[in-house]
């Protein structure tokens, strides 16, 4: 099936979006979700992102601290960078190892955008972020996130913004560490290739009809989204900006394909 998208206004968002997006005029969108109907809770959701400001910085728990607190599982999310402006900036991990003491009294005394480690970024960039990661997202970029579907963040700091933060929650769960840079890496130009391997969803970049990084891959939902050209999900077709949603890799048709990413579960 094809999934509905939802746009979402933040105070960080965009009010202008790219032309395949059609949204109420003068509204800041943040996200677009993309959304299964009632009674069905996929595994993985697919956001587009759209930043004029900083993101707060935050963090997501793990399985198992997840369900410790009540929750099904954790949150582990990837980015796909489709835009980033030439001064554009990612915060990922801190730039030093601390003990939980100096990371409350960052947050406390204003210096918690000191301690996070911004990173450039260009088109083309993929970080795989893994649950415990301390992140935040720059103004200037336009990226694609794939992540383990939940609402579940831990806000550490939001630039003075009247938000709740959830200081003793994310302590609890972050990982006071740099971010491992294996977690990064290019998007082929122009080539099918698996572009994330996490323990909870693959993604792939798929350029025309060469499924060839799809061979032999096995798993219980596959997630679609045209980049360029449109691919067919159970004979509807997903335009470009579009998402859907099915069980099987038989049931799609990439025969119309230019460019599209999928993203299938692991679990």
């Amino acid at each position: 099936m094809k999934l509905k998208r939802r746009f979402v206004e933040k105070p960080w968002g965009e009010t202008v979006l790219p032309d395949i997006f059609q949204a109420d005029s003068g509204k800041k969108i943040g996200e677009i979700w993309f959304e299964a109907p009632k009674g069905i809770s996929p595994q993985l959701m697919i956001k587009y992102l759209f930043t004029s400001e900083k993101l707060s910085i935050q963090v997501h728990p793990d399985d198992q601290q997840a369900r410790r607190m009540g929750f099904p599982h954790g949150k582990e999310e990837s980015w796909l960078i489709l835009h980033a402006e030439s001064w554009a900036t990612l915060g990922i991990g801190l730039v030093k190892e601390v003990q939980p003491s100096e990371l409350r009294e960052a947050i406390i005394s204003d210096k918690m955008e000191n301690l996070l480690d911004w990173k450039p970024v260009s088109a083309g960039d993929i970080f795989h972020i893994p649950a415990g990661t301390v992140h935040a997202i720059g103004p200037g970029i336009v990226l694609l996130e794939v992540q383990q579907n939940i609402d579940l963040t831990y806000r550490l700091y939001d630039y003075g913004r009247p938000r709740e933060l959830h200081i003793e929650g994310a302590l609890n769960v972050a990982a006071l560490r740099p971010y491992d840079m294996n977690n990064h890496s290019k998007i082929p130009a122009d080539q099918s290739a698996m572009l994330v391997d996490s323990p909870y969803f693959r993604i792939f970049q798929i350029i025309g009809d060469d499924i060839e990084p799809l061979t032999g891959i096995e798993a219980t939902e596959w997630q679609l989204i045209s980049l360029d050209g449109n691919v067919k999900v159970c004979g509807t077709p997903i335009e470009i900006g579009e998402c859907g949603i099915c069980a099987s890799q038989a049931d799609i048709d990439m025969s119309n394909n230019r460019k599209a990413i999928i993203a299938c579960t692991t679990k």
